[in-house]
């Protein structure tokens, strides 16, 4: 015999999951810069949409004590309030280690062996960590899943070719990074896949080529800038399609 809940039940149903949403939010929101980086030599900005109420996509960024500069950006398998638990476990790793001052190679390896000593089934996190030094003008990165990053330059715009296996997924994956002296005036692009695989109405995906476009026409615009630009592009070029993954990106920008 079927039966339904009273409505009283379904509304005190549907206020405690709401609750359950708030608190995902504020837990989601405790995993994002509260506002943007400024100093004398280096200026980073953030943007995130998420698909739903909350997800799965994550990112800092902060001045460390020897005066070097750390950011990431990560995307866990999943979607709702299962990804947005799994990426509380991987940004409360992260900020246990970041501050250590590690390479990026060594932060993701050490992110990898935490998270699989963790051991959730069907969980993974891709991720980008970046480090700048501002005497050297030095910026190593590291990548493991994501698409890029981007450099632009005054030689135009490139994705930097990195690959790795995401942390979560298997005990023996290594790092590789790759190191950019960076100009006054350059910028780095780091982005989640939500951005480069957004659909239109024809199932197009909007991609990287789009992205780079962007970029190369937007050069010496401010982080700020570049990230309504990007933010805007995806959403003309998506309006009337329903998108599946949340959306998130950095822009850190060298003054000199």
């Amino acid at each position: 015999m079927i039966t339904t809940a009273p409505a009283l039940e379904l509304h005190e149903l549907e206020k405690l999951r709401e609750l359950d949403l708030e608190e995902a939010r504020a837990i989601q929101g405790a995993m994002l810069p509260t506002e943007s980086l400024r100093s004398e030599h280096v200026s980073i900005s953030h943007e995130f949409q998420p698909m739903a109420e909350v997800g799965g996509d994550f990112l800092d960024y902060f001045e460390l004590t020897d005066g070097t500069f750390g950011l990431y950006v990560g995307d866990v398998s999943g979607k709702g309030l299962p990804a947005t638990l799994y990426a509380a476990l991987a940004v409360g790793t992260l900020r246990g280690v970041h501050k250590t001052g590690l390479a990026p190679a060594q932060v993701l390896s050490t992110l990898n062996r935490r998270l699989m000593l963790r051991g959730v089934p069907r969980r993974y996190a891709a991720l980008q960590y970046a480090l700048f030094d501002p005497a050297s003008r030095v910026m190593t990165i590291s990548s493991a899943g994501m698409p890029g990053p981007f450099h632009i330059s005054s030689r135009g715009c490139r994705g930097l070719e990195l690959s790795g296996i995401p942390p979560g997924l298997f005990v023996t994956a290594s790092y590789d990074s790759c190191s950019l002296v960076l100009e006054p005036g350059d910028s780095i692009v780091f982005c989640t896949d939500g951005m480069t695989d957004a659909m239109n109405a024809d199932g197009d995906a909007f991609g990287i080529d789009r992205l780079l476009s962007i970029c190369e026409a937007n050069p010496t615009a401010a982080p700020g800038v570049l990230l309504g630009n990007l933010f805007s592009a995806v959403e003309n070029f998506s309006r009337g399609s329903v998108q599946h993954d949340d959306m998130a990106a950095a822009v850190f920008q060298y003054s000199g």
